[in-house]
């Protein structure tokens, strides 16, 4: 593999990581997307039409269900990056009884990108090691806790088949997420994000799937304030993620993982993801 050596590189591990950051500001474009086909009821239409994914409710907002994973796994602070106009989150988590966990906000003022939503997390991580993760998947609680107890930088890597086979993700939609290639030793040596056909057949045969679930140590948030826009004109998290690699010297041990992940990406996948958390209980 690129990258490899005969001696695996130093990483310097934290305490048990206690904190995480869910990234709840995107704008929810696919969502909103009128679909006559999604069969929806008429609470989850509206959530579904103002974008905000996390707070679909699938008999309670669907962030519930993720906060209330993170504490099965250990986390005690939750920090939402949320924009300035998503008051009525604040307002639900006020008023709601949690006994596991605290809820923290962060306000990312402009979609300005994913490395952005992340340094508006500064403040709420400090100095210690945070997760990062979207707030329209649902991960499993083994990924959590492996990711916790690694106490440093590192992300999960999803097994392709193990993926198709226990998440509501269609295969289509699966080739086009980003593939991670490891040494010997564990550690990433690239993420080749939206691979074309002729890249996707070269790494499927060994490389992971990353969904965006991260382990990050205080020096990603030096490594936000050096990234460019992209060619879509925001600032992504995987160049600040290269930026602490190559330039900062940042190791990511990746944590494989053969278990599916939920995903409310569009309309459609609402009736999905409700049915596989039916039962699923809630304790925050």
């Amino acid at each position: 593999m690129p990258g490899s050596s005969s001696t695996p590189p130093a990483t310097t591990a934290r305490a048990t990581t206690t904190r995480a950051v869910i990234l709840a500001r995107g704008l929810g474009t696919r969502m909103r997307e009128d679909d006559a086909g999604a069969a929806l009821d008429r609470a989850q239409s509206a959530v579904a039409a103002a974008g905000m994914k996390g707070m679909i409710p699938i008999g309670r907002p669907f962030l519930d269900y993720v906060i209330s994973a993170l504490a099965d796994a250990g986390i005690r602070d939750v920090c939402l990056v949320i924009g300035p106009e998503h008051q009525a989150v604040r307002e639900y988590y006020g008023a709601l009884p949690m006994t596991r966990v605290r809820v923290h906000f962060a306000v990312q003022h402009e979609p300005r990108g994913t490395a952005d939503a992340v340094a508006a997390a500064r403040a709420f991580a400090g100095d210690e090691t945070i997760l990062v993760l979207n707030s329209d998947n649902y991960y499993p609680v083994s990924a959590y806790r492996a990711l916790a107890a690694l106490g440093a930088s590192g992300l999960a890597g999803f097994d392709r088949d193990a993926l198709v086979a226990g998440s509501n993700i269609p295969e289509a939609r699966i080739r086009k997420f980003a593939l991670i290639e490891c040494d010997e030793h564990g550690f990433m040596t690239s993420i080749v994000e939206k691979p074309d056909d002729t890249t996707y057949a070269r790494l499927a045969g060994h490389a992971l799937v990353s969904m965006n679930l991260w382990s990050f140590s205080p020096s990603i948030f030096e490594a936000c304030t050096r990234v460019h826009p992209s060619v879509r004109g925001e600032l992504e998290l995987q160049d600040a993620v290269r930026i602490a690699m190559h330039e900062m010297g940042e190791r990511f041990r990746v944590i494989r993982c053969a278990a599916g992940v939920l995903d409310l990406s569009n309309r459609r996948d609402i009736p999905a993801v409700a049915a596989r958390l039916e039962g699923t209980a809630v304790n925050l």
